[in-house]
């Protein structure tokens, strides 16, 4: 019996030595199966690529796998960010069938090719989801507006083409709205003055983007705003009102064309850049009370004295020539 008891030892002995593994990490594996077999799916679709070397099925994804998190009570996949790796090919449909993902990020694989998988509405748990500086074609799909607990979407850097869904603005708890850099044509959606819940900042550069911004703008109060880069006509003055707080706008190289002169700005704002519009008018003297960190209203049709006050005269020239009839200092004195 003594001699039985001490095989068995020994057999235990020489399998803790060649297993990696001690006895506990193999019964007390804490990856759920079935998100370690989604995530093993995904590995497989994009060609078991070194980036994705440590996931491993004989290792437990949520102590191993590198790029994934877990959640420490569920023991879930929460987490999934993959960033300047060799990835290739389209997003997988799987990615869809991780239900308790919060945060799915994918930066900077300019070898992720294809459209955004409509299995990504299935995430309802998702706050965060940045698919950007990828090579993404086809439409922003209508059925994003699905993930009401997103803060965050960014799907800037692509080549995203078609309008705007105008469902966006349904997502009641997004903070950043980031569709800049793609090739996404029409008109700004009218629903963007109405976000159900919080109002988000907003970056829609380097579209091609056309028509006037709608009015109902003016019933937000947005943070930050970048419409720069695009071919939007008409008025911008909804962005501005004695009652906003917001800090940041940049609608430079567009075909905007109002008086400036008439614009009341928010005590908040930092940064204005309008260059490069069809805007008249003169700069209103209310300028010199802001803190300006920076401002650019060069290449419109801006007339008369900058004012003299606040930062306005100490600014580079560059922020106000070649405009109509602007003068004073920095550029040369009124005739």
């Amino acid at each position: 019996m003594a001699t039985k008891l001490k095989e068995c030892r020994d057999l235990v002995l020489i399998f803790s030595v060649f297993n990696p593994l001690s006895i506990h990490e193999q019964i007390e594996e804490l990856c759920n199966s079935h998100d370690k077999k989604v995530l093993l799916q995904i590995k497989k679709h994009f060609g078991d690529p070194y980036h994705l070397a440590s996931w491993l099925q004989g290792t437990d994804c949520c102590k191993a796998w590198n790029q994934v998190e877990c959640d420490p009570t569920t023991n879930r996949i929460v987490s999934l960010r993959m960033y300047s790796g060799n990835l290739s090919g389209e997003i997988p449909a799987e990615v869809g069938d991780l239900p308790y993902l919060k945060t799915l990020e994918l930066h900077k694989l300019t070898n992720i090719t294809g459209p955004i998988p409509t299995s990504i509405s299935n995430l309802i748990n998702l706050i965060s989801l940045r698919l950007s500086r990828l090579n993404l074609t086809g439409p922003v799909p209508d059925s994003l507006s699905n993930l009401k607990n997103l803060r965050v979407l960014d799907l800037s850097f692509n080549s995203l083409s078609g309008s705007i869904p105008s469902s966006l603005a349904l997502l009641p708890e997004i903070d950043i709205l980031g569709l800049d850099r793609n090739k996404l044509t029409g008109p700004i959606p009218e629903s963007f003055g109405n976000f159900v819940g919080r109002v988000p900042g907003i970056s829609l550069s380097h579209n091609q983007l056309s028509g006037k911004i709608p009015a109902s703008l003016d019933n937000r109060d947005f943070r930050w705003v970048d419409f720069s880069r695009n071919k939007l006509e008409g008025d911008a003055s909804m962005f501005f009102g004695p009652n906003k707080t917001t800090g940041v706008v940049d609608l430079s190289r567009n075909l905007l064309e109002f008086d400036f002169s008439k614009v009341v700005f928010p005590t908040t704002l930092t940064n204005l850049d309008i260059n490069h519009n069809k805007i008249f008018g003169s700069i209103p003297t209310q300028m010199t009370q802001l803190t300006i960190l920076s401002l650019n209203v060069s290449y419109n049709r801006l007339c008369g004295l900058i004012p003299q006050g606040g930062k306005l005269p100490s600014l580079d020239y560059t922020a106000y020539f070649h405009n109509k009839c602007l003068c004073g200092t920095p550029l040369e004195s009124c005739k």
